[in-house]
């Protein structure tokens, strides 16, 4: 059988974020041989056991191989896991900075991951609202980077304390993007998305999908946590 067509993001990288649910059949070792066989030095897979009902386990996985990213997918299914959940998207920089200099593009488009000593974990969707009284898109394109400057100088404000990796996902899932959130405490993600919501270009604008909240460790750690206590 062929090996199937290389397929790859013109720039920056894919990025597959699995929420899944343990099953009777969940094997531990085999959850950890799938993320081991997927990372490599060009691709990245992150382990979080994840708070609540709606998951148990989520993986943030990294790369240009679009289909090594779905490979682990596959993998994860067949080692007994459940995707609950999902969410496709790609690495890039925004259009409202453009032009940001080199050495702050290549961290956005080619994020090292995880951050050191940074545990704490909540990923989220988003889209910019397109209703009548709040139409995103209808509004000219300096007044949109003038509430986007404003947004992100909020956001700088948590430097330190907050790593963020936003992804975009427009034409290949529900919203139009993916945001990740790294901190060294639980309520580092909680001060910081409560802050910027109060940002015009969030408050009036902003639409938000699920959250997924957890603990972000090695996959040993994760996989022995969540299948044993």
């Amino acid at each position: 059988m062929n090996p199937p067509q290389y397929v790859s993001t013109a720039v920056g990288l894919g990025v597959l974020h699995l929420f899944c649910k343990i099953t009777d059949s969940t094997d531990g070792q085999r959850v950890i041989a799938a993320v081991k066989e997927t990372e490599d030095s060009d691709h990245q897979v992150l382990s979080v056991a994840l708070f609540g009902h709606k998951a148990d386990v989520g993986f943030m996985a990294l790369g240009p191989d679009l289909w090594r990213l779905r490979a682990l997918q596959s993998k994860l299914q067949q080692a007994g896991l459940e995707v609950a959940d999902s969410y496709v998207s790609m690495t890039e920089t925004s259009e409202y900075a453009p032009d940001l200099p080199e050495e702050m593009k290549m961290p956005r488009l080619y994020p090292e991951l995880p951050p050191e000593g940074k545990h704490a974990f909540c990923f989220y969707p988003m889209s910019k609202r397109r209703e009548q009284q709040g139409n995103w898109y209808t509004l000219p394109y300096e007044t949109r980077r003038e509430m986007m400057y404003e947004h992100g100088k909020s956001g700088r404000n948590f430097r330190g304390r907050i790593l963020q990796v936003v992804t975009g996902s427009t034409g290949v899932d529900d919203f139009e993007w993916g945001v990740t959130l790294f901190g060294t405490h639980l309520d580092d993600l909680k001060e910081v998305v409560y802050t910027m919501r109060y940002d015009e270009a969030s408050a009036i604008y902003g639409e938000f999908g699920t959250f997924y909240t957890g603990l972000l460790d090695e996959v040993e750690v994760v996989t022995q946590q969540i299948l044993n206590g």
